[in-house]
This record gives C-alpha cells, sequence and structure tokens, in this order.
C-alpha cells in the first residue's frame, strides 16, 4: 500500500542541494586541484555536510541521481 508520509520522508531524507562554489572560497589544497577553474559545484546533504565537490552542474545532479537523491539547486 502506498503511504503518503513515507515517501514524503524519503524525499526529504535523501534530498540533497546542489550550489555553486567559488574556488577562491574553499581552503588552499582544494584550489589546487581545481585545475584552473574558478566555480565549482557542490552537493550538500541537509545536514549541510558536503557530499562532493564537481566541476559541472549536471555532473553534480547526475552524480546524486546516480546515488538515489534527490538534488535541488540552492543558491
Amino acid at each position: 500500500m502506498h503511504n503518503d508520509d513515507t515517501q514524503s520522508e524519503f524525499a526529504e531524507d535523501r534530498t540533497v542541494y546542489v550550489r555553486e562554489v567559488m574556488v577562491a572560497d574553499l581552503p588552499e589544497e582544494m584550489q589546487e586541484e581545481a585545475d584552473g577553474a574558478e566555480t565549482l559545484f557542490a552537493v550538500h546533504a541537509t545536514d549541510g555536510e558536503r557530499l562532493a565537490l564537481v566541476k559541472d552542474r549536471g555532473l553534480a545532479f547526475d552524480l546524486a541521481r546516480q546515488n538515489n537523491f534527490w538534488p535541488v539547486t540552492v543558491h
């Protein structure tokens, strides 16, 4: 039987936030690994934990979906 509360709870637990990050705002060792990029895209859990940092917004969304997360853009 379908339960809307369970689906809603699952979606909330599996939501991740994708936001643009300025490389200049990252720690120096991360800046060195950015290969000249000025911006990257971070994928964050709902508690704020950074799960991934990638060069492309589309890749961030694909990565989230491949891991059964629901990506949402944050500004």
